[in-house]
C-alpha cells in the first residue's frame, strides 16, 4: 500500500508552496482525481487541499466580464445570476454534465483538468495506453473506439476531452489564470489543452506545481443567441458523443460575430476560426451552417466504429446554430 500525505493549504501562497513538493497534486472536489487514484490510474504521493484557500468567488469584472474562482462548485456557477444572464451557454453546458450530486462537488479548476474516460486509460487491466503508460501503444485504435476522436488525434492517442464546461469556455474565449513558483500566468482557453502528438500523457500546458486560480470570461454579446447541444447515448449522466457550443451576435438575421466549438471529437475543445468567419456578414441559414460544419471537420480521420461521428457532428452544428439563432 502506498502512503499518501495530506496538506490543507491556508492561503494561495501556501498552496503554491506545498504544490512544489515531489508527487504533490492539488485537490478540491476530488470527483475525478480520487476515482483515478482508487483505480490505480493516478499515483499522487501528496494531496494539497485547496478547497479552503478562498478561490470560490464569482465576481463581476470592471469591464463587464466575469471571474469564476477555481474552487467554485459547478452547481453554484451554473445557477449564478450573472452566469445565467450573461453566459447562459456556460450554464447550459454545466447542467448537462454528470449528476446533481457531482455538480455539487466538482469545481471549475477540476473540470478544466478532467481526464479522459477512454476505457484503455481508466482500466488498468488494459496494458496499452500511451496516456497512462507512455510508450505502450494505443489500445483503442485497434479496439473499442466508438467514443473517440475524429479530429486532432495522433497515432499515439485518440482519446477525447470529456468536459462539457470546457467546450462552452472555448466558445466564450475564456482565459485561465494560474499561479506557480514563477508567478502568475494568463492562458487563453484554446491554448490551455493540448493535442496528443507524441506526448498524450500531457493534457494541458500547465507547468509542474502550477495551480489554477480562476477563469475569466470577457464581456459577451452572445447571451441572447447561444445554445449548447449535447448528443449522447442517454438523457443523463452520459458523456457526449458529440457536443456543440454555438454563440452568435446578430444584427437582425445577419451574423456579426460567431463562435462554434465542438466537444466529443478531439483531445481538446475543437474550433476553427476560418469556419466561424464563414458566418460573419451573412444571414443565418441551414445552408451556410452546413458549410461551416464541413469546414470545422475538414481533414477528419475517423476509425471504423466512429465514422458516424462526422455526419452526427455536422448535423449537430446545423441544429445548434439554428436554435441559437432562434433563441432571442
Amino acid at each position: 500500500m502506498q502512503a499518501i500525505f495530506y496538506d490543507r493549504a491556508r492561503d494561495l501562497a501556501d498552496a503554491v508552496r506545498l504544490g512544489q513538493q515531489p508527487g504533490a497534486r492539488y485537490i478540491a472536489g476530488g470527483t475525478n482525481l480520487l476515482d483515478l487514484m482508487k483505480g490505480d490510474v493516478e499515483h499522487a504521493q501528496r494531496l494539497v487541499d485547496v478547497s479552503r484557500v478562498g478561490l470560490d468567488a464569482i465576481n463581476e469584472l470592471p469591464d463587464g466580464g466575469l471571474r469564476i474562482g477555481a474552487t467554485a462548485r459547478n452547481s453554484d456557477t451554473a445557477n449564478h445570476r450573472l452566469v445565467r444572464q450573461r453566459y447562459p451557454l456556460l450554464s447550459q453546458a454545466l447542467l448537462s454534465g454528470a449528476s446533481g450530486q457531482l455538480r455539487n462537488m466538482a469545481t471549475t479548476g477540476g473540470n478544466l483538468l478532467q481526464r479522459t474516460r477512454c476505457p484503455y486509460f481508466t482500466d488498468t487491466a488494459f496494458n496499452q495506453c500511451n496516456k497512462r503508460l507512455p510508450g505502450s501503444g494505443c489500445g483503442a485504435r485497434e479496439g473499442y473506439h466508438r467514443m473517440h476522436a475524429i479530429v486532432g488525434a495522433s497515432p499515439a492517442c485518440i482519446a477525447v476531452n470529456p468536459s462539457d464546461m470546457n467546450v462552452a469556455l472555448a466558445a466564450l474565449d475564456a482565459v485561465v489564470l494560474v499561479a506557480g513558483a514563477d508567478g502568475e500566468r494568463r492562458i487563453p482557453i484554446m491554448e490551455f489543452h493540448r493535442l496528443p502528438g507524441d506526448t498524450p500523457q500531457q493534457d494541458t500546458i500547465l507547468r509542474p506545481g502550477e495551480l489554477i486560480t480562476a477563469v475569466e470570461l470577457p464581456p459577451s454579446k452572445f447571451a441572447r443567441n447561444s445554445y449548447y447541444l449535447k448528443v449522447r447515448d442517454r438523457a443523463s449522466y452520459a458523456f457526449a458523443l458529440v457536443s456543440v457550443a454555438a454563440a452568435l451576435e446578430l444584427d437582425g438575421k445577419v451574423v456579426k460575430q460567431a463562435r462554434v466549438a465542438l466537444g466529443g471529437v478531439a483531445h481538446k475543445p475543437w474550433r476553427a476560426a476560418a469556419a466561424e468567419a464563414m458566418l460573419v456578414g451573412k444571414p443565418l441559414s441551414d445552408g451556410v451552417s452546413r458549410e461551416v460544419a464541413l469546414r470545422l471537420l475538414e481533414g477528419a480521420q475517423p476509425l471504423p466504429e466512429n465514422q458516424f461521428k462526422i455526419e452526427m457532428a455536422q448535423r449537430a452544428v446545423v441544429r445548434a446554430l439554428r436554435i441559437a439563432g432562434d433563441s432571442a
